[in-house]
């Protein structure tokens, strides 16, 4: 098989980057704040069996463990293997005794503990190349009545702390998606239509749509750094052209101190299998 035909090759390159991993606890900064929201949002009880998609770093899950108590149980999947082995730290260090983390590719594997009660996921549903496949895959392994709650991105012109549009000119225009997968990345599920229509089409039912505004302030690395403009390839020759075009993107939200004031628009999706 092609590697450009295989699951979610692209998004397996770029989470299991030694870079992207390592800059993966400033970015939390931008996400953790959400996450409350987005539990109070599923309604977790205890001892349910949950599922974390996208685990991450782990931090959802251990939240989400708090809220199952001992009789429940969080399993988070990640196709990153050094996000796992962090999350996995934490775990222990935080005594989180009913977490457990995979490597996993939930787009297509089974994942041990199943059937759940409950599937969540913070920012990691946007990475799917065939979603339609990925989440009838996660209804596949919930159990009568699941539920399935996560949070993503509204349109990236209601996200004005993200410098994609501020580097286009200068890095390497993405691939086509490559026949039968679909582009992914932080923007891919921000029309509630299309998302409304994917869940029904893989099998869920009673999708509700929560659009949400909150504004969070963060350190300036939180959102860009020099390794990330490396990281995305923008040549030694323009770098500090796009360097610069990052400073006037951001400019408008600068607090003074160098921190940032973000203002996130996210939505929860919520949805019965």
């Amino acid at each position: 098989m092609a590697e450009e035909k295989q699951p979610n090759a692209a998004e397996k390159r770029r989470w299991n980057d030694e870079y992207w991993a390592s800059a993966w606890p400033k970015r939390e900064q931008l996400t953790s704040a959400v996450t409350s929201i987005l539990l109070d949002c599923i309604g977790l009880r205890e001892g349910e069996n949950v599922l974390d998609i996208g685990s991450g770093g782990g931090m959802t899950t251990i939240g989400a463990s708090r809220l199952v108590g001992d009789g429940g149980s969080v399993v988070g999947a990640d196709i990153s293997a050094l996000l796992v082995e962090l999350a996995r730290r934490r775990a222990v260090e935080q005594g989180a005794a009913n977490v457990s983390f995979q490597v996993a590719d939930v787009q297509h594997d089974t994942i041990p503990g199943m059937p759940f009660d409950v599937a969540l996921s913070q920012f990691g549903v946007m990475f799917f190349d065939e979603p339609v496949t990925a989440f009838a895959n996660v209804r596949r392994q919930m159990g009568l009545g699941g539920r399935l709650g996560f949070a993503c991105w509204q349109p990236i012109e209601k996200n004005p702390w993200f410098v994609g549009p501020a580097l286009a000119e200068y890095v390497p225009t993405p691939a086509p998606p490559a026949p039968g997968k679909s582009a992914t990345g932080p923007f891919s599920l921000s029309d509630p239509e299309r998302v409304t229509e994917l869940l029904t089409a893989s099998g869920w039912s009673n999708v509700k749509h929560d659009p949400r505004e909150l504004p969070v302030e963060v350190d300036r690395d939180a959102i860009v750094d020099d390794g990330q403009l490396t990281f995305l390839g923008v040549p030694d020759a323009s770098f500090e052209r796009a360097r610069q075009a990052v400073e006037e993107h951001l400019a408008p939200l600068e607090g003074g101190d160098g921190r940032i004031r973000a203002p996130l628009a996210f939505q929860i999706f919520t949805a019965t299998a």
